[in-house]
């Protein structure tokens, strides 16, 4: 490691710990500890008491961050001056010295908004710049440190010139910098107006998800809020796209993943700080995160122009593909608008929503004891038609590479090049934000929790995680199909109890026999695309077997819900009858196996589970 990248790393860290001390000099309200400037009680040497020392510690790490910055500029004038003369190459890349040079007076427009913070009285305009200023920095000392990073000098000319660079990802990580950086300064002006507990029922406000604004402090939380959940969404994003690049950086992949830590932990910390009244912890532990998340998404886009082009580039994506000429064509036209929406439509998969959809309206009958209102029945279809089908979409985004090699999937609208990658990733992301939105706003807040929960499990643990590396990818990852039952009954009560429970466990157990049989039927597409479902990595034989076994596993679980819910004789008695058919046709599958019984299996269950959740709401009429 070079000189100058040890410093700028020390510089780095010094920055950190300096914006972490703030947010704690904040939390005890030190700001005042001491009264004037730059001395402390008119003295070099402060005095022994609780806030004064707090102070004047961020005042000793200011100095420490400055002097290592000022070296770094130092280093990087005199490396300057040297390759303008000719005595010696450059040894970091120019752009990173430049930066270096700006950073020293950086540092002092710091020290002075910091001494006006405290001649101001801790004014929130003077404070809000304070932090603002930090974290422009921070910025550029992270900036610094990434470019120093990358291999070679050659790619940081590359990003100069914005050659090879996925200009789409590009973009992404440059608007998730600026709404970053948005939200943390919303958040520190919320901090100095103190208006940090106008709500205090986190994650609501006032018993609402959008207030009313006649409460002190209210827009000003309501607007810091609003800004998390895109910053969220952005990072997330932005984790997922890098995760698909083909080439792919681990650097990027990493920080990516960083973020996405960075951001949600931010969330639950900030959310703990309002359950707890402004604690002193948390508080600090929410301006450190937030330190953390900027250097990170900062730390994203500048290395994201040195990632190569990928799915925006269309040469690119057609050879990543090969694809054909023709194929080729086809994707560079202007399709008609019909062909657009069916390929969109397509997108989400339409025949899994409505299975899924089958298992949500017996939910809310049966917690409402008899038929909810129908526009609480037809806002929560909506909202779960709408988070299915963002799930979808994202789904067959990261799965685009393995649907093309399989018979079954190749005709997708991505394998067949009727919507462009991004835009899909664009619409499944849309589709989730609106779904949350409207559960949140029309039906409540727990109900849109767990739709988005659902989405979140069934695209990074099943999708991303479970599928392609483990056989028991469909027996973990079906409890995202499970999910709509919690959501329907959630929609009638806002809360969860034990029956909703057990038909979460029905379904749940339902997936793996019912996606297995079909499985069985297309277990070469699978081995081709080089997924380990069932049926390939241990064979035919035992993935009838365990069939069998989750057939038997369900029939138990259909029956504890007659004592939990205190079904009647309609219920219990389909329960019986259609469990007993489907462990028979499962054993004579086991013994007896053939392509038709397979594939009989397969759509028998899917009856069985409308059925079966149907005789749960004539029962509840009942």
């Amino acid at each position: 490691m070079t000189r100058f990248r040890r410093l700028a790393v020390a510089t780095t860290v010094a920055t950190l710990l300096l914006i972490a001390w703030g947010g704690l000099v904040r939390a005890t309200g030190s700001g005042d500890g001491c009264p004037d400037w730059p001395r402390c009680f008119g003295s070099w040497i402060p005095r022994a008491e609780y806030h004064t020392v707090i102070e004047y510690v961020h005042r000793a790490l200011a100095v420490v961050a400055g002097s290592l910055a000022l070296a770094l500029a130092v280093v990087a004038i005199a490396a300057l001056v040297r390759a303008r003369r000719g005595s010696a190459d450059l040894p970091v890349p120019r752009a990173a010295a430049w930066l270096a040079v700006a950073l020293a007076p950086l540092f002092l427009v710091q020290g002075a908004l910091g001494g006006w913070v405290v001649i101001s009285g801790l004014d929130p305009l003077v404070v809000t710049l304070h932090f603002g200023v930090a974290f422009g920095v921070l910025a550029v000392i992270v900036a610094i440190t990434t470019m120093l990073s990358i291999s070679s000098i050659s790619s940081i000319a590359s990003i100069a010139a914005g050659r090879g660079a996925d200009r789409g990802f590009t973009r992404l990580t440059t608007w998730t910098v600026v709404t970053t950086l948005l939200l943390l300064l919303a958040g520190t002006y919320v901090r100095a107006e103190g208006a940090g507990l106008a709500f205090r029922d986190w994650p609501l406000m006032g018993g609402r998800l959008v207030p009313t604004l006649d409460v002190p402090g209210a827009a000003e939380m309501l607007f810091h809020r609003g800004l998390a959940l895109v910053v969220t969404a952005l990072v997330i994003w932005c984790a997922v796209r890098a995760s698909q690049m083909r080439p792919r950086s681990g650097a990027v992949v990493r920080l990516s993943w960083a973020a996405t830590v960075a951001v949600i932990t931010q969330v639950i910390v900030g959310g703990i700080s309002v359950v707890t009244e402004l604690s002193t912890a948390p508080r600090t532990a929410h301006v450190a995160v937030s330190a953390l998340l900027w250097a990170t998404v900062v730390a994203l886009a500048v290395a994201a122009p040195a990632m190569p082009a990928t799915s925006d580039d269309a040469a690119a994506f057609n050879d990543a593909l090969a694809i054909s000429d023709l194929d080729a064509e086809r994707a560079a036209s202007h399709p008609p608008w019909r062909e657009t929406a069916s390929a969109y439509l397509a997108l989400t998969k339409p025949r899994i929503i409505v299975l899924l959809l089958v298992t949500t309206v017996p939910a809310m009958i049966l917690a409402a004891g008899g038929m909810p209102p129908l526009w609480l029945v037809a806002a929560t279809l909506l909202g779960g038609t709408l988070a299915a089908a963002s799930a979808n979409a994202i789904n067959m985004y990261l799965d685009r590479d393995i649907d093309q090699v399989m018979r079954r999937t190749r005709h997708r609208p991505l394998p067949g090049h009727k919507i462009a990658p991004d835009d899909a990733l664009r619409f499944g992301f849309a589709l989730g934000a609106v779904a949350f939105a409207w559960l949140a706003v029309v039906v409540n807040l727990m109900a849109a929790v767990l739709a988005l929960s659902a989405i979140a499990f069934y695209v990074f643990v099943y999708t991303m995680w479970l599928k392609r590396s483990t056989d028991q990818n469909i027996v973990i990852g079906g409890a995202a199909g499970a999910v709509p039952v919690l959501v329907g009954w959630a929609a009638v009560t806002g809360t969860l109890a034990w029956p909703a429970w057990v038909m979460f466990a029905m379904v749940f157990v339902w997936t793996p026999p019912h996606f297995w049989a079909l499985a069985i039927r297309v277990s070469d597409d699978y081995a081709a695309a080089g997924v380990p479902m069932m049926p390939v990595s241990r064979g035919d034989d035992e993935t009838r077997r365990q069939i069998f076994l989750y057939s038997l596993v369900l029939f138990g679980v259909t029956l504890v819900l007659v004592p939990v819910a205190d079904m009647g004789p309609v219920y219990l008695g389909t329960a019986v009858a259609l469990g007993g058919i489907f462990v028979y046709r499962a054993l004579v599958l086991w013994r007896s196996p053939t392509d038709d019984r397979s594939w009989g299996l397969f759509k028998f269950s899917v009856l069985y589970l409308g059925a079966l959740f149907g005789s749960v709401a004539v029962d509840a009429l009942l």
